[in-house]
């Protein structure tokens, strides 16, 4: 067990420890790990109300999808799809994880009949953390989910209009009782880590990418709250202009790729020496869209696939992406390492 990533689960331990090291080096574009943060909720919520919010299909671009946001007295969050009768709903879980995707990187959740599957799930159920909403039934008319012009704040506003309302039920928090790693072939790993302040325990993230595109290297550190969820749900999907024109050509061959609801409103575009549109979330002169995307709708998606609880911790990730995510949550319950976590006081 080496010090900071830990025990390795998946990969290998020397070639994740030179990626540690190589991260440590890379310096913090943006780092609010000072911000102070309200004690965690003792007991679960549900919305007070339901919420319909529409928007171009993901795969289907040309046709219109819809979700509506509903309260339920399950535990968890759950998506159903209403264009299914008799098709049992889906719970936002790692055992329900079907694949991770080829042509389009994206987790999909799909349980009992076949035909029961939803895309795209991570830019839905990313706001299970941090956004104060522990049961959720996510009502769907397609197993494509719309896909918005501002990442996922039309879902944060859409859940904000909904409101809390607590139940009898205490919240369930995990953490693990000490680091634990798993890595990829591309120098990418993962670490989840013991939380920093066991007196104040919070899920906190020190994240990092490193792309060959204008994008480049991008590190942040914070810790997950309602304010920060807010702030980054406007980060969009980032490709580059090289895949954009093999969508364009090639691409068209595949279904999937041909009905794309991708536009340069909803995708961040990357060229080699520039972005081909506005980028957002600046600070100090540099775009840090990417890796707030990255960290917060496509990082956090993977660790609400948690199902029993929410989980409090230290999260280091270095460019990694889905298939090393749900790869971690998947040695999680195969190593039987999380544990609850007793909140003091």
């Amino acid at each position: 067990m080496s010090e900071g990533i830990g025990r390795v689960l998946a990969g290998d331990e020397s070639a994740i420890s030179a990626s540690w090291n190589e991260m440590q080096r890379q310096s913090v574009d943006w780092n609010l790990s000072g911000k102070e943060l309200p004690r965690l909720r003792c007991m679960q919520t549900t919305l007070a109300r339901s919420e319909s919010i529409s928007g171009p299909g993901t795969f289907m671009g040309k046709a219109t999808r819809s979700i509506v946001l509903e309260p339920t007295t399950l535990e968890g969050w759950w998506l159903d799809r209403t264009d299914l009768p008799g098709s049992l709903p889906i719970r936002v879980g790692i055992s329900n994880v079907w694949t991770t995707g080829q042509i389009v990187s994206n987790i999909v959740l799909r349980s009992g009949n076949p035909h029961n599957y939803v895309r795209m799930v991570e830019h839905l159920i990313c706001l299970r953390m941090g956004m104060g909403v522990d049961n959720l039934v996510i009502k769907l008319d397609s197993g494509d989910p719309p896909l918005f012009d501002q990442g996922s704040l039309d879902v944060v506003e859409a859940l904000d209009r909904c409101g809390r309302v607590e139940s009898d039920k205490p919240v369930s928090y995990l953490s693990v009782p000490h680091p634990v790693s798993v890595g990829g072939t591309y120098g990418d790993f993962v670490t989840l880590a013991p939380p920093l302040d066991p007196e104040n325990p919070q899920l906190t993230i020190d994240c990092a990418i490193d792309f060959k595109t204008h994008i480049g290297q991008q590190r942040i550190v914070f810790p997950v709250c309602e304010e920060l969820m807010r702030m980054a749900s406007v980060a969009r999907t980032n490709t580059s202009w090289a895949k954009v024109l093999y969508c364009r050509t090639i691409g068209r061959l595949f279904a999937d790729v041909r009905n794309l609801g991708y536009t340069s409103q909803n995708v961040l575009i990357a060229g080699r020496n520039r972005y081909m549109n506005e980028p957002r979330l600046v600070h100090e002169g540099k775009a840090l869209e990417a890796v707030w995307h990255r960290s917060v709708l496509d990082l956090l998606a993977a660790i609400a696939l948690i199902p029993n609880g929410q989980f409090v911790g230290h999260i280091t990730s270095y460019k990694a992406g889905h298939r090393l995510d749900c790869e971690l949550m998947r040695q999680l319950y195969l190593n039987e390492v999380l544990v609850p976590l007793e909140l003091g006081g």
